[in-house]
């Protein structure tokens, strides 16, 4: 039985995955727009992570927008820190507004 197979799909660094979104502090207030950045595994868990991260930081509701990878470090900040913070495990949430 094969247990590690030998192909091209496997990745040697962490899948870290963007998902922008707009959040809501409180019923019927104003969306804030966030870019959420993380590891996991794969897109379904990089939701779930997502939502769960955002109720911690209390808010009520997410509206999902996009979901991607990031295939290298961005050079720019706020984003470079929270790459760096995705690759140590954290959920980083960046907010615009």
């Amino acid at each position: 039985m094969i247990t590690n197979p030998d192909n091209d799909n496997t990745r040697d660094e962490p899948m870290v995955f963007i998902v922008i979104a707009k959040a809501y502090e409180s019923d019927g207030g104003e969306p804030v727009d966030l870019h959420v950045m993380l590891t996991a595994p794969d897109d379904d868990t990089a939701v779930r992570l997502t939502l769960n991260a955002l109720s911690e930081e209390g808010f009520l509701e997410a509206d999902l927008d996009q979901i991607g990878m990031i295939t290298g470090a961005p050079d720019e900040e706020p984003h470079a820190s929270a790459y760096q913070g995705a690759l140590e495990g954290e959920v980083a949430i960046i907010r615009f507004n």
